[in-house]
């Protein structure tokens, strides 16, 4: 067994070249685009003309491909193992999320946004991302209009960061247990804390495992 040294980019065609550069800058910025992206781009009749490109690409060890994964596509060299990660909304205010919701979306969000983000980001695996609404939680570095993935559960332990839903909306706080009541703190001193009263809508939809902050 050995292993193919990648080739030189600079002695492709120009037309292969391009699609690499296209694919590198994708791939960077946390996206794996279709066959059907990669075609539209440049013009290409089919999607046959894409995978020939990428097949290629794979091939001279320019690209690398993870097995079983649809559109698993990665940078060689840099190990990173991409995630498709469909967004699902805003964590302040929206519809409950629930398990058959996520499923039904799909392992690459079809339909709606989704985006490929090296797994080594998050601890522990997401399954989808929430848009960040508002500064309740500048304190711990989650700021408006980050993406912050959530591990869909509905435990956690005192003191975990959760997106909980409290009567039909969803927000992201510290979650506190107490011997008979439970808090959901904001990190902000300009906030209050959420009360959550017995009998009242609350559920923990996941746990927060990290996020992504695009320029």
């Amino acid at each position: 067994m050995y292993t193919m040294s990648p080739s030189d980019p600079s002695s492709l065609p120009p037309q292969r070249a391009a699609v690499l550069d296209f694919l590198r800058r994708e791939l960077a910025a946390g996206r794996a685009p279709s066959l059907a992206e990669i075609a539209e781009e440049f013009g290409f009749s089919s999607r046959n003309a894409a995978q020939k490109h990428v097949q290629a690409l794979v091939a001279d060890g320019l690209l690398e491909q993870v097995p079983g994964r649809k559109r698993g596509l990665r940078l060689p060299g840099g190990g990173a193992d991409l995630l498709p990660l469909p967004v699902l909304g805003r964590v302040a205010a929206g519809l409950p999320i629930s398990a058959e919701g996520v499923a039904r979306l799909g392992p690459v969000g079809e339909g709606g946004e989704a985006l490929w983000l090296d797994r080594r980001l998050f601890s522990p695996r997401p399954d989808y991302l929430l848009r960040v609404q508002g500064d309740s939680m500048i304190e711990d570095g989650i700021l408006d209009g980050d993406l912050v993935g959530v591990h869909r559960t509905p435990e956690a332990r005192d003191g975990q960061t959760v997106v909980a839903r409290v009567e039909g909306e969803l927000t992201i706080k510290r979650l506190q247990r107490g011997a008979d009541r439970i808090r959901l703190l904001p990190r902000n001193p300009a906030h209050a804390p959420i009360e959550v009263h017995p009998g009242q809508d609350f559920a923990i939809e996941g746990v927060y495992c990290g996020l992504v902050r695009r320029g």
